[in-house]
């Protein structure tokens, strides 16, 4: 019912997390009623963030530069890194402003079904790490895959000096990370749990 271009940015918007046909209709829309300028520049953006972005060459988070600022600052505790899946767990963590470590980001999280193992993740990088810290707290989500990957994680930590850890959740199985509030955060860093070597 649309004209094709019209047709082609709803099918494209909808591609979007949260985004379903009535609200990618209602945004296409409303972009023809942007002038050119704003236009050129929101395509602009959309074309250029993606060559900008970069992937930390420490820890793994995204970045406009090689080395991210959590990394590059020296006022964050050295000691202590907190592995995440992505970089959006570590915005919501950032956040809350209760967490003065380092981070790592996985990229993922292991899922077999769908051919996720773990050498396609940042565990490598994560090895490199392990001799400048005293501890690692896995903040995977509570999910099936998130325990398995933290499992995963506590087997590849063999120093006995590195204390592993777990978050305390106060969230329910199956709830991802990304959309916890600020204090239930806050409670899983402070009641996180001490993982037993195996």
């Amino acid at each position: 019912m649309y004209p094709k271009g019209i047709n082609e940015l709803i099918k494209n918007l909808k591609k979007l997390p949260g985004i379903g046909l009535k609200t990618a209709e209602r945004l296409a829309l409303e972009l023809l009623n942007w002038d050119e300028e704003a236009l050129n520049s929101f395509g602009e953006s959309l074309k250029s963030f993606k060559d900008e972005i970069k992937y930390c060459e420490i820890c793994g988070l995204i970045t406009d530069s090689n080395i991210c600022n959590i990394c590059k600052d020296p006022k964050r505790n050295n000691d202590v890194i907190m592995v995440v899946s992505d970089s959006k767990d570590v915005f919501s963590f950032e956040k809350t402003s209760s967490f003065n470590g380092k981070y790592h980001v996985l990229g993922g999280l292991i899922n077999l079904s769908k051919g996720i193992e773990p050498k396609d993740l940042n565990f490598d990088n994560l090895i490199k790490r392990l001799n400048q810290i005293n501890e690692i707290i896995i903040a995977t989500s509570a999910t099936v895959e998130g325990e398995l990957t933290a499992q995963y994680l506590n087997s590849l930590i063999v120093d006995e000096n590195i204390q592993v850890s777990r978050l305390g959740y106060g969230l329910p199985v199956g709830a991802d990370l990304k959309y916890a509030d600020q204090l239930t955060l806050i409670k899983a860093i402070e009641n996180r749990k001490k993982y037993k070597k195996i």
